[in-house]
């Protein structure tokens, strides 16, 4: 029994990896996800509801695309890491407020284009080909459960 109690309390998640991805030269997501799809027939994105990111302030929204691979049945997503909108909710009244009119998933990382997920949070991602012309190589991340991107995608998925 005591076992048992102890194993119920455990309530704590585990961190997941994500994949960092950075593109060669500034294209439009429907556009890569044209030449990604072109690679992959058996799995094509499709784009899905953006995930949305309340503040305070403003709103922002993440454009996101989803592909279900048949073999294995695992979920890929793709995340813009940069808000493609940003929905104002009343002026700023605070001079140090933390909201800026752009918004980053991974404030740290400006630099990444894409967070990409999978469903079986293994960090392999060579089920989906990539255009090496339009990708630099994708870079492992672990994300802290302690994130607040981390609850994020816990709600999303």
């Amino acid at each position: 029994m005591k076992n048992l109690k102890l194993f119920l309390d455990e309530d704590e998640q585990e961190d997941f990896s994500l994949g960092l991805v950075r593109l060669t030269k500034n294209i439009a997501a429907h556009e890569l996800f044209y030449h990604i799809n072109n690679l992959n027939p058996d799995s094509p994105f499709r784009r899905i509801a953006d995930i949305q990111k309340i503040g305070r302030y403003n709103d922002y929204l993440h454009i996101c695309f989803e592909a279900h691979h048949c073999d294995n049945k695992t979920k890929t997503l793709f995340i813009e890491n940069r808000s493609c909108q940003t929905i104002v909710k009343e002026p700023q009244k605070e001079l140090f407020s933390g909201e800026e009119d752009v918004n980053y998933l991974l404030p740290l990382h400006p630099d990444v284009d894409y967070i990409l997920k999978t469903s079986d949070d293994i960090p392999d991602f060579s089920l989906i080909l990539l255009p090496d012309n339009l990708m630099f190589p994708i870079q492992d991340f672990q994300l802290s459960s302690n994130d607040e991107l981390f609850q994020l995608i816990q709600y999303y998925e």
